[in-house]
């Protein structure tokens, strides 16, 4: 490992934590899990708030005592071996074809609130945007982290303004009572649209090596900006409960009842802006995962190419071509944005599990009440995902019986014994 020349601290963490969860997910989320479970998408929201924060803890003080850029599958490798390790690297990068078509499809709900745009030519506008993350990485530009800092705080204004404005409006009781009381199955299925706004928990596990004083810092970095980005997503639920709307984007009704107008250009550019920031730095970073692999041999060589800006070239143009794809067919078979972040929540939810087990064996055994607690998480998200567990499940016996016969394979060829 590099030695550690980081330069985040304690709040620059926090901050990015919550960039990265709130993504494109926080002004569409929450009207997603209410159309499912009403008012139990209060209680969804609110449980997993509460649920996510041993899964939090263990993270963090698994990346302060292991710092390291594989993150989850580093930890997984150093407990259970190199195959399952590099099965959760490989199932993690296998998630892009699932999970950014989906932040795309998720953006361009404010895309069609300021420009109704539908069928083949919405399509085709989003290929296009595709290309156009081709074209900005070419040169290795990325959306800053100052950037992505200064949307989140935009959307935190947003939403404390529109909390404040909603308190002056009469009958609230009454509005929330008349969606009646919640139901726990329609909670589940709610939750487990929900976890898609807290993936990204495992990404500071990246970050570790970057923080000036992991083990002092990233732990009250990640509790910070999950119970912010937790507490937002919360009141954004409660304002929807609060003031019905009809708008396709019930966010932009909020905003036009409580403040008066401009709902849409607000929430719209706010949403398209921290929509297509996530999914560029998704394309990135997966890219030189790929890139990554291919220099290791877990994937072909063709791969391990960069350009003169040091950009991943053929693994870049790769990925966002399945990425293409995928919006593609996901048009022509009538697919929902609900299933594609379904199937995406199942991958993290054995990612997390897997994280979960690794910090049983790996951290001392005063921490297995929170292990006990994250297993638990994992495993009740994974019943309430149900059948949307599937593509998980066959990504898993796709690769790892892949990565056994090359690790096998590599080993005859060469005549040494790789150690598991």
């Amino acid at each position: 490992m590099n030695s550690n020349s980081g330069t985040i601290g304690r709040w620059q963490g926090a901050g990015l934590m919550a960039t990265t969860l709130l993504g494109t997910g926080v002004f569409i989320l929450p009207q997603m899990t209410i159309e499912k479970a009403q008012s139990g998408a209060l209680v969804a929201w609110i449980l997993l708030t509460l649920a996510i924060i041993p899964v939090a803890l263990v993270f963090g003080r698994l990346a302060s005592v292991f710092p390291h850029a594989a993150g989850p599958a580093y930890f997984v490798e150093k407990a259970f071996g190199r195959t399952a390790g590099r099965t959760i690297g490989l199932i993690f990068l296998l998630v892009v074809p699932m999970g950014a078509p989906a932040a795309i499809l998720m953006t361009f709900q404010f895309v069609n609130a300021l420009m109704p745009i539908s069928g083949w030519s919405k399509v085709g506008v989003e290929v296009l945007v595709i290309f156009g993350l081709f074209l900005i990485n070419l040169r290795g530009i990325q959306v800053s982290a100052k950037l992505q800092f200064g949307l989140t705080l935009c959307i935190v204004a947003v939403v404390v303004l529109l909390f404040g404005a909603s308190s002056f409006q009469p009958g609230h009781l009454t509005t929330l009572a008349s969606h009646g009381m919640p139901e726990m199955p329609t909670v589940m299925i709610a939750a487990g649209i929900a976890f898609w706004s807290f993936l990204g928990i495992e990404a500071m596990t990246h970050l570790a090596d970057d923080f000036r004083r992991p083990q002092q810092d990233m732990i009250p970095a990640m509790m910070m900006g999950t119970v912010l980005v937790g507490v937002i997503y919360v009141a954004c639920t409660l304002l929807l409960l609060l003031v019905p709307t009809d708008k396709s984007v019930a966010m932009i009704g909020v905003f036009d009842q409580l403040l008066g107008g401009y709902g849409a250009q607000v929430i719209g550019v706010l949403g398209i802006a921290s929509g297509l920031a996530t999914v560029n730095v998704y394309a990135a970073s997966a890219a030189r995962l790929v890139w990554s692999f291919s220099c290791e041999g877990i994937l072909p060589r063709f791969f391990a190419v960069k350009n003169a800006h040091g950009v991943p070239i053929r693994a870049l143009a790769a990925l966002l071509s399945v990425m293409a794809s995928v919006i593609v067919l996901t048009y022509l078979t009538g697919q929902e944005l609900e299933h594609l972040i379904a199937w995406s929540n199942g991958v993290f939810v054995v990612i997390y599990l897997m994280a979960m087990l690794a910090a049983a064996k790996l951290l001392p055994r005063h921490n297995w009440p929170l292990v006990a607690l994250g297993c638990a998480f994992c495993l009740a998200l994974g019943f309430a995902l149900g059948a949307s567990m599937s593509y998980v499940l066959v990504l898993i016996l796709v690769v790892a019986p892949f990565l056994w016969w090359q690790k096998t394979h590599i080993s005859r060829k060469q005549g040494l014994a790789i150690p598991e």
